[in-house]
């Protein structure tokens, strides 16, 4: 919805809220369901009907517990039976410096400042802590934002008896724990709170008046700002950037101006805000943002203006290179194909307001954000929070050059007339293991970001992956591969729940006889998921394999399987039945249920990796 997509108008959005409201529920029926509970230290009601606009933008729909007015602490810390019962899935702490009680006195000694300190931290680390062993869910907490006087001036932040130094020390203190527990997230509302500007922010009547932690206007800021967190740690981030290249990565139009007069560099103004683009550019790269052009050009014009010398950006830093005079529309779903994701994982950047229109009418989902003029380009994309970062592991930072080589290896694949010599040549190694902890950060991930080969799409922060992993009721298995044009990282993930022989009599008394034998133990296939950049690779064999030798060691001689269809997740309806599973029973809506009995003696399915 335009209204709701950044740069928005947040007075409209507060004055319409409810019809913008009816508009994202009419006919729609995908939203990913979330439970979100609300723990504030100030007002939060109207932070939650605005937020809650913006989730559902985003595909969310959010179900909400408030807290009373200032109860965060007493409601988690005495187990409100009401949040118990709520059993949320993600926890957010709306407090503000306002909630601080222990500020240091300017008359206080330095022994008695590191005495408040620890006294305000330690308020809210028994909080984490009982959060954390009682609801195992994420948690986001927003850090402080500044005051808005200062009693000792300039010096407010260097002694520290001063509210600042006092406030930067506290949220460090935040930044340490985030750094060190997974699932714990800080919202920078003192970063918001700059950025919209700390006077208009903090203007005490909305304080004194609503116990509104921040001005009534601010609130779409803030919650637009806290719903990409939340979406981010939900899996419903951008995977790609593609670029426009003439008067969007540079001014001027390569293939009239030529390269050598291009606005690129440190030689003009104009210049120098296009330089500082492609370094905001280069720098998504490096957080995994896949890198794409689609210009309206001669494909050597472009990438002669990709290699003009004072430019950033070089072509090797870009997956696809579409430079044509196709319609940008088509070579939008083409990059999206040959990438292997959705269309609605990209985000379209282009100066032109008519190219945009026509991508955002005839490629529905990709994002096409109004990026204004030049000096606006960092800040309406970085606002935007497309790509709002909750963790960064390794295969993130290699993420570019995993898909380059995933292109490499379809090139190859032309020069094959027999498929599996053409797997063959690539000379694959697999890595099958049950889950370790240098991996449990990426296994969440994709767990959350994985949609296409998802047959259950169960979501799980890296908590629950470690849960699960230290749970004997799993077996659990993640799955790394990587060949001659390089290494894909973790690419599949396999959780099954035991279920004993006792168990098993009890649902056989209770269920179809069909479904299962009495007295038999068996394996449910809770998720199974791989990333759509290693399809038709056989890593499902493998990982079949490697699941079938752990029942083995359990004695457990059936599998289950299970398909829940989404809007994504069509490719793999029949999944199961390639692996020779048998269908037990499937519901009106393409739900499923799949058996398999593991014969005696098992016949590995995988021929082609090296496990």
């Amino acid at each position: 919805m335009k209204e709701l997509e950044y740069p928005f108008d947040s007075e409209l959005i507060l004055k319409r809220s409810k019809k913008l409201r009816r508009q994202l529920l009419e006919g729609r029926t995908d939203f990913l369901t979330k439970k979100i509970a609300v723990l504030g230290g100030s007002t939060t009601h109207d932070i939650i009907r605005v937020l809650e606009l913006f989730l559902l933008n985003q595909g969310i729909r959010p179900q909400f517990y408030e807290s009373e007015y200032a109860q965060y602490w007493q409601d988690v810390m005495f187990d409100n039976p009401e949040l118990v019962a709520f059993a949320p899935d993600l926890i957010y702490i709306h407090t503000s410096n306002r909630n601080v009680t222990a500020y240091p006195a300017v008359t206080d000694s330095e022994q008695q400042v590191e005495a408040a300190l620890e006294e305000q931290y330690g308020h809210f680390h028994v909080m984490w802590e009982k959060i954390a062993g009682k609801y195992h869910c994420p948690v986001i907490q927003n850090n402080f934002e500044y005051p808005f006087y200062r009693v000792l001036g300039n010096q407010e932040a260097v002694f520290l008896q001063g509210r600042i130094s006092f406030l930067n020390r506290l949220n460090d203190r935040f930044y340490q724990y985030a750094r060190a527990h997974s699932g714990f997230y800080i919202h920078d509302i003192n970063y918001a709170a700059a950025s919209y500007g700390l006077d208009k922010w903090a203007d005490p009547f909305y304080w004194h008046m609503y116990k509104y932690a921040m001005c009534m206007p601010a609130i779409p800021e803030f919650a637009y700002n806290l719903s990409n967190m939340i979406k981010a740690v939900f899996g419903k981030n951008k995977k790609a950037l593609v670029l426009d290249l003439d008067n969007t990565l540079w001014g001027g139009i390569v293939g009239d101006d030529g390269v050598e007069n291009l606005e690129i560099g440190q030689e003009t103004s104009m210049g120098q805000v296009y330089a500082e683009f492609q370094n905001y550019v280069k720098a998504q790269k490096e957080i995994g943002v896949m890198l794409n052009i689609n210009s309206k050009n001669e494909y050597d014009n472009a990438v002669a203006g990709l290699e003009h010398p004072d430019g950033i950006l070089r072509p090797d830093d870009f997956i696809l290179i579409k430079a044509n005079w196709e319609l940008k529309s088509r070579n939008i779903q083409e990059i999206a194909a040959e990438l292997n994701i959705l269309p609605d994982s990209l985000v379209f950047v282009d100066d032109n307001p008519a190219e945009r229109e026509i991508v955002e009418a005839q490629v529905p989902g990709t994002a096409v954000p109004a990026i204004g003029t030049p000096e606006q380009y960092i800040r309406i994309l970085d606002h935007a929070g497309f790509f709002e970062v909750t963790s960064l592991s390794e295969d993130d930072r290699k993420r570019n050059d995993m898909y380059k080589a995933n292109l490499a290896r379809q090139k190859q694949q032309l020069s094959f007339g027999d498929y599996t010599e053409y797997l063959l040549s690539l000379e694959m190694k697999g890595t099958i293991r049950p889950f370790e902890p240098i991996y449990m950060a990426r296994i969440a991930q994709l767990t959350n970001k994985s949609n296409q080969f998802n047959l259950t799409t169960k979501r799980c922060t890296q908590g629950d992956i470690e849960q699960f992993a230290a749970d004997d009721r799993y077996i659990t298995r993640y799955g790394k591969l990587e060949d001659k044009f390089g290494d894909n990282g973790v690419v599949s993930v396999v959780i099954g729940r035991k279920e004993s022989a006792e168990e098993c009599g009890n649902a056989a008394a209770e269920g179809p006889v069909a479904e299962v034998s009495a007295g038999t133990p068996a394996l449910h296939i809770d998720l199974w998921l791989m990333s759509c950049r290693v399809l038709k690779r056989d890593m499902e064999y493998a990982m079949m394999d490697s699941v079938v030798a752990a029942c083995e060691q359990c004695g457990i001689r059936t599998i289950f399987g299970y398909y829940y269809p989404t809007a994504k997740n069509a490719m793999v309806r029949e999944f199961y039945g390639g692996l020779g599973f048998t269908k037990v029973w499937e519901d009106v809506d393409g739900s499923s249920k799949w058996r398999f009995d593991i014969p005696e003696p098992y016949e590995k399915k995988n021929r082609v990796i090296a496990v």
